[in-house]
């Protein structure tokens, strides 16, 4: 599933084409994805001008001239495909193309039409239009925590948010509602940064730890996202292009591998933590 530097790699790509366009020639050729498209998705969207293109953890929203916002969650193979060229001023832009592209539209601004696709092979994607002043309290943003780039997230919220918490670090670091936008590789990435063991109760992370790894979660994501976030299977940009951070892995994706700090190298090892795989080195992530 695309984590936060994913989906923030592909709102950076979609901000200059859509900001300040209106939105056209807008076509849905089912009625849901994981969940249904809202009524009359398609007449809700002709027509309205995108005022901002922003990111809440692993959301897109889009809020538009009509005083709602537009969002979209991707799912796990979600991806939004910018046409490659710009359509002339009396051009017919191309209906739905292939069988897993569910909705297509166009963005008109002052430089021209954009065709803009969304496909979405294994239909885990979803999309909404909510009411602007009702966005905070949805149920899909009432409960997310701090994003992990903003200032309300930092060691003394983890401290508080960790407070006799018996279960793994790992583990609570992806409850969504202690930090929003984080997933398995990043949190993976980051505990080994900051030298922390998976298995240690996050109530035992000490404050100092806690400090280096608040530092370890942002340096992960903000080097992740410069490099176009990472493309395991299905991940591309807007543009269709990949992301390059996983050939910088240190752990996720290395079971068997040398460890690139240790210097007795021991091998990166794979648990299986809350469904989800960790790796981890168990000579220098010690509890």
């Amino acid at each position: 599933m695309p984590e936060l530097p994913e989906v923030e790699t592909v709102r950076r790509g979609l901000e200059p084409v859509l900001t300040g366009a209106r939105l056209s020639s807008v076509r849905v050729n089912r009625p849901d994805l994981r969940f249904p498209f809202p009524d009359r998705f398609a007449a809700r969207l002709d027509g309205a001008r995108v005022e901002r293109v922003l990111r809440r953890a692993k959301y897109l929203l889009m809020p538009l001239s009509t005083r709602e916002t537009w969002v979209t969650h991707l799912g796990m193979t979600g991806r939004f495909t910018l046409d490659g060229r710009q359509l002339g001023e009396f051009e017919e832009p191309a209906p739905i193309t292939g069988k897993h592209e569910h909705l297509s539209l166009c963005a008109d601004a002052g430089s021209g039409r954009t065709r803009i696709g969304f496909a979405d092979a294994r239909r885990f994607g979803f999309m909404g239009l909510i009411p602007d002043d009702q966005v905070e309290t949805h149920p899909w943003f009432a409960a997310l925590g701090p994003e992990p780039l903003g200032n309300a997230f930092s060691a003394e919220h983890l401290k508080a948010a960790f407070k006799g918490k018996a279960q793994n670090v790992k583990v609570s670091l992806l409850d969504q509602r202690i930090v929003s936008g984080l997933g398995n590789i990043y949190v993976c990435e980051a505990l080994w940064r900051a030298r922390i063991s998976p298995r240690l109760a996050a109530g035992k992370v000490s404050r100092p730890r806690l400090e280096a790894l608040t530092m370890a979660i942002r340096d992960v994501l903000v080097e992740a996202i410069e490099a176009g976030g990472s493309t395991l299977r299905d991940f591309a940009n807007a543009d269709g292009g990949q992301g390059y951070f996983q050939h910088r892995f240190d752990v996720y994706g290395r079971e068997g591998g040398p460890c690139r700090r240790s210097e007795r190298h021991p091998v990166i090892r794979r648990i299986v933590q809350g469904g989800r795989s960790t790796f981890f080195c168990p000579d220098c992530q010690k509890r």
